[in-house]
């Protein structure tokens, strides 16, 4: 079984970015994979800048976040979108992730990792535009991105008060892109 990371792109408390990756988070130990959530509210990171990194290093949140995706095989991201982008909070943690730390070269942490998208929207489209960027950025950090993905439209509806995802084709989906992700991690570790 692989050790998956599964990272919420949104701090905000009942983000549908949140839920679905604690549902996601929630298949994937179901399916007997070792799989940590995470909630970037509790990986504190102030705005990139290279003058602060110059002065004080990576802070303390991007380090410990750094370790967390050095320590897994396979990382699962789950983004909103914002003005058909990823968010800015995701877009930070990745930058300060991706920079140098210790004696490593800054896309150590990603470099290699196999890693599959989510989005989740109360639209339609399902926050999907923003799944282009965010493969695109993390393909540049040296990140194999699994083809599958998933955009789950009309999120406002999609979880049961349990936070599982109410439509059994839509958790059929997630799950295949769980189980995609941990075949491909576990054959490349």
């Amino acid at each position: 079984m692989a050790k998956l990371l599964v990272i919420a792109g949104s701090t905000r408390t009942g983000s549908l970015s949140k839920q679905l990756a604690r549902a996601a988070c929630g298949l994937a130990q179901a399916a007997g994979h070792a799989a940590t959530f995470v909630d970037l509210r509790e990986f504190e990171m102030p705005l990139y800048d290279g003058d602060l990194e110059a002065a004080h290093g990576l802070p303390e949140g991007a380090v410990r976040l750094r370790a967390l995706i050095l320590a897994s095989e396979g990382v699962l991201v789950v983004t909103p979108e914002y003005n058909a982008s990823l968010p800015a909070v995701l877009k930070n943690a990745l930058d300060w992730t991706s920079r140098p730390h210790a004696a490593e070269p800054g896309v150590a942490a990603w470099k290699g990792k196999v890693g599959a998208l989510l989005s989740s929207s109360p639209g339609a489209l399902g926050g999907q535009r923003a799944l282009v960027h965010l493969r695109q950025v993390l393909m540049n950090l040296g990140v194999l991105v699994v083809t599958e993905q998933f955009a789950l439209g009309q999120a406002d509806k999609a979880f049961a008060a349990d936070g599982s995802l109410v439509d059994a084709k839509a958790a059929a989906s997630v799950r295949a892109i769980v189980e995609r992700l941990a075949h491909v991690a576990a054959r490349l570790a």
